[in-house]
């Protein structure tokens, strides 16, 4: 992670003039935290989701700059992800969202020390048997990313008890993933309560390119629903699949992954291998994607 975005500040006036900007709202050197860490520092959510959000949309200004012709039909994005769709359809902007993912951090962190928690990464069973594990030990399903992966947060008192029953039912393996809490559960209440009057006080505009959102797979245009949709995402299931499964459905079959990373495209190619998805996160993603025109 820490590097993240460097080679697009240094090749990319637009991505460059993104990592500057967020300085300024930050109060801080944000884009030196992003390019030479520490790595510790980085990593703690309050810092780690407007980092990630920096990164993503100067990949995405930059993309527009090398690649007009392409006219997104729907945007998503995987629940911190969701903040760069909203920039990206125009209902939020950028300034606007970093604040709120800073925000968003920072009511997470306070969350996650006063509710210590872990997520699991559960491998090879259906979402019911999950559903049952999980609430034997107090865990709640947190993310349905794929096929046949699950993620449950559970305090980590009892991280240990659901990782031997899940195993005990079947599954591949159960993996603890390296994120600061147990997000997307009850363990998130507070900082769900938290962030309502922050984004109750900004002002959403109906979106130029339709969202599909996390917390119900729809498409959805109204703005106050993507408000209360934004603000319930923090301790509720983020529905991936469905999400992906409805784009698929509605004749979507060329994905762009804009932003540092390739999480996404290897969860599509447990959703649906046949479909195209490109990434769009560094300065030779760019200049690949460039080429292209002049062929």
């Amino acid at each position: 992670m820490v590097g993240m975005g460097l080679d697009l500040y240094q090749n990319s006036n637009v991505a460059r003039a993104v990592f500057d900007e967020a300085d300024q709202i930050i109060g801080f050197s944000l884009s030196r935290l992003c390019f030479e860490g520490p790595f510790g520092e980085l990593t703690r959510t309050e810092n780690c989701q407007p980092a990630i959000l920096t990164a993503s949309i100067a990949a995405l200004r930059e993309l527009e700059v090398c690649r007009p012709d392409i006219k997104p039909s729907y945007v998503a994005g995987l629940s911190l992800g969701e903040y760069s769709a909203l920039v990206a359809s125009g209902v939020i902007g950028f300034a606007d969202a970093l604040q709120l993912v800073r925000r968003r951090g920072e009511l997470m962190e306070a969350a996650a020390k006063k509710n210590p928690g872990i997520m699991l990464c559960v491998l090879g069973l259906e979402k019911d048997v999950v559903t049952e594990v999980g609430r034997a030990a107090g865990g709640e399903i947190a993310n349905l990313n794929c096929p046949g992966q699950i993620i449950v947060s559970v305090k980590k008192q009892y991280a240990q008890m659901l990782a031997d029953a899940a195993m005990a039912r079947g599954a591949k393996r159960v993996i603890p993933l390296d994120v600061g809490g147990a997000f997307h559960c009850s363990l998130m209440d507070e900082a769900r309560d938290g962030l309502m009057p922050e984004i109750g006080k900004i002002s959403f505009q109906a979106p130029r390119i339709p969202l599909v959102s996390n917390v119900d797979a729809k498409e959805q245009i109204d703005p106050f629903i993507i408000k209360v949709n934004l603000v319930n995402q923090v301790n509720s299931v983020t529905y991936w699949e469905a999400s992906m499964r409805y784009l698929l459905e509605n004749g979507v079959s060329d994905f762009y992954e804009v932003g540092p990373g390739n999480v996404l495209k290897g969860l599509m190619r447990k959703i649906e291998p046949g479909a195209s998805v490109i990434s769009a996160g560094s300065w030779e993603d760019m200049k690949a994607l460039a080429g292209e025109t002049n062929k």
